[in-house]
């Protein structure tokens, strides 16, 4: 009897490896999303490494960014978040990537819709508390170089940063072709998002899993800034960067490694 019940935990224990070997092979769907002053190309050298390893990768555009001329007057916090939950669709177990800016709303909208997203990943992102908004976690930021670059363009609602301001804080690191090109697409960005004060609950919001990827050497989220957020919301796995605050175009193969290991 004895000799059976051995056999039924070691059958039941190598089951339980298969298992667990097959599901880390199951390809995942990673949603990513760009910041400010930026567009869904950011990821152009990160998209397809990632769907070379079996994973469905969708790339969001939000409105008012790159070749979307949405009036800046209709642009809101709300219309970005439904941008990504409209994207992700009825898909679930969305692995929900944010860099910069989109960490507040990837954050939103795994508040909204819980049930569909199995992680959220900041990359170099603002990680906002209840009620916090982007401008005000960016004002207690006194490490970062990007304010002394930016004008505000009240009349259109406006935050404009300077062509310096575009290397500098973002850059620094960067081929120069690729800041050529950068600089030759920038947009001005919407003011009223940046200031949209999020909604965030511990037992949506709270319940998903989060990894932060740190970015050391950079000028626009400093990473004592980053530090800080992740002191105040707990993450399940960091990650750290030496970069600039666009790894996806200084560091992408490095990048890249990071959400492979976050998507398995």
């Amino acid at each position: 009897m004895k000799a059976i019940y051995v056999a039924f935990v070691l059958c039941l224990v190598g089951h339980y490896s298969f298992s667990q070997q097959a599901a880390s092979k199951i390809p995942a769907t990673i949603v990513l999303v760009h910041g400010a002053w930026s567009d869904s190309t950011a990821w152009n050298a990160i998209t397809p490494v990632l769907r070379d390893k079996g994973h469905t990768v969708i790339n969001v555009n939000l409105p008012g960014h790159g070749a979307d001329n949405t009036s800046p007057a209709n642009i809101s916090m709300r219309l970005y978040v439904d941008e990504v939950k409209k994207a992700i669709g009825n898909r679930t177990d969305i692995v929900l990537v944010g860099h910069s800016m989109a960490g507040v709303i990837i954050s939103q909208v795994a508040e909204e819709i819980p049930a569909q997203v199995k992680e959220l990943v900041y990359l170099a992102a603002f990680l906002p508390q209840d009620g916090q908004s982007l401008l005000s976690l960016a004002q207690n930021d006194k490490d970062a170089h990007l304010g002394k670059y930016l004008t505000v363009d009240k009349e259109h609602g406006l935050a404009i940063v300077s062509k310096e301001g575009i290397t500098d804080a973002f850059l620094q690191d960067t081929p120069g072709n690729i800041v050529d090109f950068v600089i030759a697409h920038w947009k001005a960005e919407p003011l009223a998002p940046l200031a949209t004060p999020v909604t965030l609950t511990n037992a949506n919001f709270g319940s998903i899993r989060k990894a932060y990827i740190h970015t050391t050497e950079d000028h626009a989220v400093s990473y004592s800034a980053q530090i800080q957020m992740v002191k105040a919301t707990p993450v399940k796995k960091t990650y750290t960067l030496h970069s600039s605050h666009t790894p996806f175009l200084s560091v992408p193969a490095k990048l890249a490694d990071i959400l492979l290991q976050e998507s398995r």
